[in-house]
């Protein structure tokens, strides 16, 4: 006799499994590969049960690339939360997040998932407003046009990686991004 009826459910862990699958999934073959049944399948859990956490593919590439943008988040938040100057300090725990892929590190698992945010306008979309949130709750420390310029930097960086282009010096570069995120002291104007 079968104990699958007696198991105790657990919705969010089964949830979980299912994004970790369709990460996973999506990160080897690309979200065009994704299907529901192989998501499923390589879950463990029945269709049934998908259907139960997601209506549709779109609704499980939704919560992948929500997951992902938590993550990031995260990533971020504790970048600032020990950077100890307020001035740049978004900027800089981006350039940093967007930066640590170095030559001897593996490359980006979810790659698929970002070059979807590119050409999916609903994912493109989701990304322009967490950009926006974001530059709205650090509008005090980040808000200047040099900050600006290190992000559009960083983000050339994350294309570049995406690409796969090889970025010699990638240390360099990075260290040279986080320097710009810093004030530079200015000059009194000399009186004629």
């Amino acid at each position: 006799m079968s104990t699958a009826h007696h198991r105790r459910k657990d919705p969010e862990k089964v949830r979980k499994t299912l994004l970790v699958a369709a990460r996973q999934m999506a990160s080897d073959k690309g979200l065009a590969a994704l299907s529901l049944q192989a998501v499923a399948a390589t879950a463990g859990v029945t269709k049934g049960a998908l259907f139960h956490h997601f209506t549709n593919k779109q609704a499980l590439v939704d919560a992948v690339f929500a997951d992902l943008l938590e993550s990031l988040d995260r990533d971020i938040d504790a970048r600032i939360a020990a950077d100890g100057q307020a001035h740049g300090c978004f900027t800089r725990a981006y350039a940093d997040v967007v930066c640590r892929l170095g030559a001897d590190e593996p490359a980006d698992p979810h790659a698929a998932l970002w070059v979807s945010a590119i050409s999916d306008p609903k994912l493109r979309e989701r990304w322009a407003d967490w950009m926006t949130q974001r530059l709205d709750r650090h509008r005090r420390t980040d808000d200047a046009p040099p900050l600006a310029i290190v992000r559009h930097a960083a983000d050339g960086v994350w294309l570049a990686d995406l690409a796969g282009i090889d970025i010699p010096d990638r240390a360099a570069l990075r260290d040279r991004l986080i320097a710009a995120t810093h004030p530079t002291p200015t000059t009194e104007p000399k009186a004629p």
